[in-house]
């Protein structure tokens, strides 16, 4: 039975998407439910899997293709089997004055030892990996995309030798940032060319939309993270065994106390739709994660009804689905509100830009200690630089200052939060 593999449908904020990767080829067997095909959009990889078992008969959009909502993809054979290979010719029959076969090369006999899907082969051979020291987790033992890049984020126990080139490197498939540094020989001048992948390309058209198209002013405080510090200290343990595991992170403290902040000032709660401003009752908080494939921001729904440990377990989850590319795009829509941390690389002051159409985002940063004047003594504290960044147009600077007060007179007292004073 012949079956059609059609593109998903998209959803009205995804117009197309392109065709990252194949792991099939024409003629291959799949198993049902097994990954063939990678669809990048603007803002997730969505990937296509086999409707049953069969073959693989034709490929219609090649790598790098744009394909729309339900376009043909490839062309499928149900409960068909891969034709098996041409079996080898006996010892005995081949001739007695046959010239020998020329010996293998040491890459030859590597490629030999290990199975790598197309995807993996390409980041090992981009990267130059040695493939043998990549734990596989696939099929057969086959190295998959994910088992190399999970092997490149890992900390290397002895560096890894790197093959040399003769010249300047140039590339031209779309992949993520170099996970190692780019180095010539001899001191060669080398280089690595990458086209920008959708993702970044549109971060990096609504961040200039958003500078553009905004009278953005951004207002700054500064926290002093003791009181939550203490009180995460105190309670950390306790809190991970009662929650099977969920530790207790700064991240659902900033979100509570956003969370009660934009319930006094709706303005900072708000979005541009038009002419119009819209006042939101609820509180959707997004939380600005980095992928390796660029920056995405998946949104808590209902913030205010998450306790400290579902706040906690989703922000945790929504790291590891960005990693691993599995954020849905529901995940990513929406949001009144948004969070940024950038303290988890050590940023101790920035000015976040407005998440369109939203009319605020908070920036969180490092904590850093510092001497500080406390009833007339000086006393040495962890302090966070808070910074707030609005769309003046909208938000009064008196209501913006007022909101990042009220977050920083939360934190500094956390009884608050609970008690919602």
């Amino acid at each position: 039975m012949t079956i059609e593999i059609k593109a998903p449908t998209l959803p009205e904020s995804v117009p197309d998407g392109t065709i990252a990767t194949w792991y099939k080829k024409p003629g291959e067997s799949v198993s049902r439910d097994e990954l063939i095909v990678d669809i990048e959009t603007d803002k997730v990889v969505l990937e296509v899997v086999a409707p049953a078992d069969g073959v693989l008969k034709d490929i219609k959009k090649a790598e790098g293709d744009t394909i729309v909502s339900n376009e043909v993809l490839a062309i499928f054979e149900e409960g068909a089997v891969a034709a098996a290979p041409a079996a080898e010719p006996a010892a005995e029959e081949v001739p007695e004055k046959a010239t020998p076969a020329p010996a293998e090369s040491d890459e030859d006999q590597s490629n030999l030892a290990v199975l790598l899907s197309p995807a993996a082969r390409k980041l090992v051979e981009e990267n130059n990996l040695d493939a043998n020291l990549i734990q596989s987790t696939g099929k057969d033992g086959r190295i998959t995309k994910e088992d190399v890049v999970n092997y490149m984020k890992a900390p290397a126990e002895a560096p890894t030798p790197a093959t040399p080139v003769e010249a300047p490197v140039t590339q031209t498939k779309a992949v993520s940032p170099p996970q190692q540094p780019i180095a010539g020989v001899d001191g060669a001048r080398a280089e690595k060319r990458v086209p920008i992948s959708r993702l970044r390309a549109k971060v990096a058209e609504r961040l200039l939309q958003a500078t553009q198209t905004t009278a953005m002013l951004t207002t700054f405080n500064e926290v002093n993270m003791q009181e939550v510090m203490d009180l995460r200290e105190k309670y950390k343990a306790a809190f991970e065994k009662q929650h099977d595991g969920t530790k207790l992170g700064f991240m659902s403290f900033f979100v509570r106390a956003s969370v009660e902040a934009l319930k006094r000032f709706p303005a900072v709660n708000a979005s541009m739709d038009g002419s119009d401003i819209i006042y939101h009752g609820y509180q959707d908080i997004g939380v600005a994660v980095s992928s390796p494939r660029g920056l995405v921001v998946p949104v808590l729904r209902d913030a205010d009804a998450l306790s400290f440990a579902d706040t906690e377990q989703a922000i945790r989850d929504f790291g590891i689905k960005a990693r691993d590319g599995k954020l849905g795009i529901d995940e990513m829509t929406g949001g009144t509100f948004t969070i940024s941390n950038g303290g988890v690389f050590g940023s101790l002051l920035s000015t976040p830009i407005l998440n369109p159409p939203q009319t605020a985002i908070l920036g969180m940063h490092k904590i850093q200690e510092r001497p500080m004047a406390v009833n007339g003594e000086v006393r040495i504290l962890p302090m966070m630089y808070l910074a707030l960044s609005y769309d003046h147009r909208m938000i009064d600077g008196k209501e913006a200052v007022q909101f990042l007060v009220t977050i920083k007179e939360l934190l500094e007292d956390p009884a608050r939060i609970f008690l919602e004073v």
